[in-house]
């Protein structure tokens, strides 16, 4: 099994909407909750499509700012966006590098913030 089998098991399975892109801002990946998260709202398939149609102009100018400062330092990696108080969550930025080190594209994660309401280990 391939290393790449693994995380995009890891991938698919999050709650939270991944949408993945390289520097030419086109969406090549979107795991299930991206798909049902975004697609639904927008109403067509958008992997293939450039992110830059789904973004106002004060929003575009803050992603470029994002991806200019990641290129700046290899330590540079995560841009808080904003926070959405109707489901509970920071959104941020996060930077994509290869072995090298070198930015190869961006992604967009949510971090949930409501406690989980379910019982540890409850595998019934």
């Amino acid at each position: 099994m391939e290393l790449i089998d693994y995380f995009k098991g890891i991938i698919d399975t999050s709650k939270s909407p991944i949408v993945v892109c390289n520097l030419d801002y086109r969406i090549i990946y979107m795991n299930k909750a991206a798909i049902e998260s975004y697609q639904t709202k927008y109403h067509n398939e958008m992997t293939g499509t450039s992110v830059r149609r789904y973004f106002n102009e004060e929003a575009l100018s803050k992603l470029d700012m994002s991806i200019e400062w990641f290129k700046e330092g290899l330590d540079n990696n995560k841009v808080f966006a904003f926070h959405d108080d109707n489901e509970n969550k920071d959104v941020y930025i996060r930077a994509i590098r290869n072995a090298d080190k070198e930015l190869i594209g961006f992604f967009d994660y949510h971090e949930y913030r409501d406690p989980e309401q379910g019982k540890e280990y409850d595998l019934d």
